[in-house]
């Protein structure tokens, strides 16, 4: 499974690493169980499903240092990232028991790199390399949400599953940029939607 998250990451996964991922699927595991962080029938395959699957989009980043998860929930995929990667992760999830678990990883895992912010996308300040968030909300939603959070050379990274085209389509009346489709590695019909220069379309 390390071979397996360093060729999804396109990251070098030490023992160390690959412990500390282990370590957060119990966690996750546990913690589910009380506050239904993923799917029950998920669980059975939370590496490739979840943990792969987040994993993949540090292979996006090309060098991006500083991460913006935006309904962060189980830490999917912000808690993944941080722990392959070294650049401050923000993990914001309004939703206060989903925020204290996420503090709780952040703490046991020792990431010195997290900071969880309990508010909701807008009520946050700052700016950041990426912007990524799984399962959170439409395309074009995601862009009015996260604009602020931005700077000219901010990528967004979205895993949108087999909606993306249809996301993207319906975005692009409302938002122009560079935008490209990925193919996900864990699922033969899902996409990664990943945009760069994205600026509200001037309207007519």
């Amino acid at each position: 499974m390390i071979e397996r998250l360093s060729a999804a990451s396109g990251i070098y996964v030490s023992r160390g690493t690959y412990a500390k991922i282990e370590q957060f699927a119990d966690l996750l595991t546990v913690e589910s169980a009380r506050q239904n962080l993923v799917s029950a029938n998920s669980i059975a395959d939370l590496w490739e499903r979840h943990l792969i699957d987040a994993a993949q989009l540090c292979s996006l980043a090309e060098g991006r240092l500083s991460w913006f998860d935006i309904g962060s929930g189980a830490g999917l995929p912000g808690l993944v990232i941080a722990i392959l990667t070294e650049g401050p992760v923000t993990l914001v999830e309004p939703r206060r028991l989903r925020a204290d678990f996420l503090e709780h990883v952040a703490e046991t895992l020792e990431l010195p790199n997290v900071r969880v912010v309990a508010a909701k996308a807008a009520q946050v300040t700052g700016v950041c390399d990426v912007i990524t968030a799984r399962a959170v909300a439409s395309l074009d939603r995601l862009f009015s949400m996260t604009r602020h959070l931005a700077h000219r050379e901010t990528r967004w990274i979205f895993p949108k599953g087999q909606k993306a085209n249809s996301e993207l389509d319906e975005a692009r009346r409302n938002w122009q940029g560079s935008f490209r489709l990925v193919p996900s590695q864990t699922h033969p019909d899902a996409a990664i939607i990943v945009a760069d220069g994205v600026r509200p379309r001037e309207k007519k």
